[in-house]
């Protein structure tokens, strides 16, 4: 279930800019064999030819990194799957009159948060990309919050850092009101009632002249704390594409959104009911002290 504050005052442990991290390929979970080793890690070039290779799974989810060979897909059950980009992978968007408009796209336009439906082949090394479908208006959409923030692929301790070192930002902006949305374990999916009340947030920010959004990602203290920040961020990404996608909120008027982990409870860790109030996302309105009241 569930349930919305909404608060004036100081807004603490957050920053108003940092870059937007996702997990990077590199840091995917260690596979040990049989004697406790590390197992290697095999990374080859994918064939420029799929055609005798065998049929894979469809992949369905969010694209949540990329490197120059592969990209990760995150499906919405929490599954990740690495997928290898060939020369043979044919990308294409739909829009247009009934969506019948289909465009072919470069790898480039494989982007941080980028819904996608994914075609594969099974290759020795792993699952290659034959048919990647996506919508020309998420390209879009993504391509504008790309080029609006300069966000990119970087460590997640690094972002953690910068987003710590920028908090004395926040004395620049007038806290107008938050809305809290919470989540089950391990999750990060919306319900209907977070649906509402985050098209209703924006509602109210949208009445307020020159405000900006804000939003923050927080996980419980279960799990460890690279599994946390992986959650917090896409518990975030998740709220970022619904205001816009659903709730009309304008890209350029959202700044970069940051997931912070299990920092700053907001309750107890110990209860359940606590863990409860912090596995949320936080949506803060934010109207420039130079500009509030103009």
């Amino acid at each position: 279930m569930n349930v919305i504050s909404r608060t004036s005052g100081a807004l603490p442990l957050i920053a108003l800019v940092a870059m937007a991290a996702s997990a990077p390929l590199a840091a995917q979970p260690v596979s040990y064999d049989e004697g406790g080793e590390p197992a290697a890690t095999v990374i080859g070039t994918p064939p420029a030819d799929l055609s005798e290779l065998e049929a894979g799974p469809e992949i369905n989810g969010i694209i949540t990194a990329r490197d120059d060979t592969r990209f990760k897909v995150t499906a919405e059950d929490g599954t990740d799957t690495v997928l290898y980009i060939s020369d043979a992978s044919e990308i294409r968007s739909s829009g247009g009159f009934l969506g019948l408009a289909r465009d072919k796209l470069g790898a480039e336009a494989l982007l941080n948060g980028l819904p996608v439906s994914v075609e594969t082949k099974q290759w020795a090394n792993g699952l290659v990309a034959s048919k990647i479908a996506l919508k020309s208006k998420d390209l879009k959409t993504a391509q504008m919050i790309r080029s609006g923030t300069e966000q990119g692929f970087a460590e997640q301790t690094a972002a953690t850092e910068a987003l710590r070192g920028r908090m004395g930002d926040i004395d620049k902006y007038n806290v107008k009101g938050t809305t809290n949305v919470y989540f089950d374990t391990g999750k990060w999916k919306l319900t209907p009632e977070a649906e509402r009340d985050l098209c209703a947030a924006a509602s109210q920010a949208e009445g307020m002249d020159n405000a900006l959004l804000l939003v923050v990602g927080y996980t419980d203290s279960d799990g460890s704390q690279e599994f946390n920040q992986t959650l917090s961020e896409k518990r975030a990404g998740r709220v970022v594409n619904y205001l816009q996608q659903n709730c009309g909120w304008k890209p350029y008027r959202m700044l970069t959104p940051t997931g912070m982990a299990e920092a700053d409870p907001a309750a107890d860790n110990t209860t359940a009911y606590g863990k409860a109030q912090n596995r949320r996302v936080s949506v803060n309105i934010l109207v420039s002290k130079g500009l509030d009241g103009i």
